[in-house]
């Protein structure tokens, strides 16, 4: 039945325990991760956009540099000059140690007739009148053309400048590496499946992307236009395959070729999922955690309230044998009493038949003899026997009286015999040796002396019971000392070679109903009460032990001389 109600309770405090704490952790792991992801993701996509701005960047100074390059070129020399085979050659060689991006170089007149040009092909006298981007570089000065394949059957762009002169409009032309080109696009680098390539106004691709698609094709993504000329636009679509990409796109060239950087949504977002299995794993310790505190806590508690009600248990029935012990200290004390009242009579006979036999003595009615030393003999042994009878009784009801404490000097060298008297007879029974250890120059004490007997009976009674425990019936032995202390104190020791008692047991061993003995020969209140009659009287109570060294109890008492009222 008790256990049932044990586990009962426990149960109820272990879903608390778990419940409680629960709740609060899994709403703040829940708004954790929705700020911490939503921050997480949207970082992610600004660094996406980051990366798109400088690769923009990279590619626009690209073409700004190889065009700054052929204005040098056109503005340092004349139309005369490149148009010299030779001439041109050298240009060209200083051109190209500049940048490895370009091709070839060839120079045109007004009608778009090549008159010169260096490279690998054989384009020279060819006529580009008709094509568009001779005229939009003769109208506008500079035109960067889309990849396209021209003459020579290979797909490529150029960069066309053109200046006037007298007789008109001329303008010089560069093949830009297409290779060179791809891969100063396709450098970006982006976690495993990042990607980037170019596209032109009308979506076909200008650079190979390494993800697949020939030059010139138009891609398999889903692409999508930022608004502005300067806006990037970030978004997720799947591919061809059905696989999930982040996309950021931006415009180059005044809106004619789109820059297209995308990466796979698992990868873009690894750190992400990787945030979010560490959260779960967080969840499932703390989690973890809460459960297993849980049990522990609530086993110990389940654990010390059993130990609470048998300690309940324990004191309610130490508590009843106190109170028979209290009764039988009373029918003691009424015991002798009524046995004081037949040994006075007792006495009063002894004493007449010792007169009358002293006046029979004296008279001659009774001889001298043998017979009559015996009677004499008998008669003192009588005496003896009813005087101890006397003091057993007179000191049974002294220890017993219930009476208001009478406070007076209490003269150690004289009362502490008289206490040992008390229980010498039960030390002497079983083997025990009571050691007095008084100075001569003992100060009195101001106190009850009913209390002080009380407390030096109880520490010699706990002392016979842990000498016998250790030594049996001999070899114990009980040491009482008293002298001067330190600041006008008196202190008094009682030491035994019993058994001591262990350093558990000593931090507990004033507190009420604790007892060291089995079950029926202590009630654990001895100690408690001397502990509180000496502290009443202005004292303190220490205990020195070692398991199996005996103990060492030391009182200290202010003397009379300087001792204050008593505590009330």
């Amino acid at each position: 039945m008790k256990h049932s109600y044990y586990s009962s309770i426990q149960n109820r405090i272990l879903l608390s325990m778990i419940l409680v704490p629960f709740f609060p952790l899994f709403l703040s792991l829940a708004m954790g991760y929705y700020y911490f992801t939503n921050s997480l993701s949207t970082s992610t996509i600004e660094s996406l956009k980051r990366i798109v701005t400088d690769h923009r960047q990279m590619i626009e100074s690209f073409l700004l540099e190889r065009t700054a390059d052929l204005e040098f070129i056109l503005n340092a020399y004349s139309y005369d000059e490149l148009s010299r085979p030779e001439y041109l050659s050298d240009v060209f060689r200083n051109l190209q140690a500049r940048s490895a991006a370009f091709v070839d170089l060839g120079v045109f007149d007004q009608e778009g007739n090549h008159v010169a040009y260096e490279g690998p092909y054989e384009l020279k006298w060819k006529n580009y009148g008709r094509e568009t981007w001779f005229q939009r570089a003769i109208s506008e000065g500079l035109y960067i053309s889309d990849i396209f394949l021209g003459y020579r059957k290979v797909p490529h762009f150029i960069i066309a400048v053109s200046k006037d002169q007298s007789d008109g409009r001329w303008a010089i032309r560069a093949t830009i590496d297409t290779q060179f080109f791809s891969r100063l696009v396709e450098g970006v680098r982006i976690g495993r499946t990042g990607e980037a390539y170019l596209l032109n106004s009308e979506g076909v691709l200008q650079t190979q992307p390494r993800s697949g698609r020939d030059l010139m094709q138009k891609p398999v993504d889903r692409i999508e236009y930022p608004e502005g000329l300067n806006d990037i636009h970030a978004y997720v679509a799947p591919d061809a395959t059905g696989e999930e990409y982040l996309y950021a796109t931006a415009w180059l060239k005044d809106k004619e070729w789109l820059l297209v950087i995308r990466k796979e949504k698992a990868d873009a977002f690894r750190s992400l999922r990787a945030a979010t299995y560490g959260i779960f794993v967080i969840s499932l310790l703390g989690l973890g955690a809460i459960v297993t505190v849980a049990f522990i806590v609530s086993g110990r508690i389940v654990q010390r309230m059993q130990e609470t009600d048998t300690e309940k248990e324990s004191l309610n029935q130490q508590l009843i044998r106190a109170q028979r012990l209290a009764e039988l200290g009373e029918m003691a004390a009424g015991f002798a009493h009524e046995i004081n009242n037949p040994l006075q009579i007792i006495r009063s006979e002894q004493a007449l038949i010792d007169m009358n036999m002293s006046e029979l003595t004296s008279s001659g009615a009774l001889k001298p003899s043998e017979s009559l030393a015996e009677i004499e003999d008998s008669m003192s042994q009588i005496k003896l026997q009813i005087d101890r009878c006397a003091g057993i009784t007179q000191a049974i009801l002294k220890f017993g009286r219930q009476s208001d404490p009478q406070m007076r000097d209490v003269d150690l060298k004289a009362f502490i015999p008289q206490v040992v008297a008390m229980v010498s007879k039960k030390a002497s029974v079983n083997g025990i040796e009571i050691i007095q250890e008084i100075a001569e120059n003992t100060p009195p004490v101001h106190g009850d002396p009913g209390q002080l007997q009380q407390v030096l009976v109880n520490l010699f009674n706990n002392a016979m019971d842990a000498v016998m425990d250790l030594h049996g019936p001999s070899g114990g032995s009980i040491a009482i000392q008293a002298g001067a202390g330190d600041d006008k104190r008196t202190r008094i020791v009682v030491r035994d070679n019993g058994c001591g008692i262990d350093a558990e047991n000593i931090k507990k061993i004033f507190s009420p109903f604790f007892t060291t003995k089995p079950v029926g020969r202590g009630t654990g209140l001895g100690l408690a009460v001397c502990y509180g009659i000496i502290n009443t009287l202005g004292g303190t109570m220490d205990v020195d032990s070692t398991p199996g060294g005996g103990s060492t109890f030391t009182i200290s008492l202010p003397s009379s001389a300087s001792s204050s009222p008593p505590k009330q």
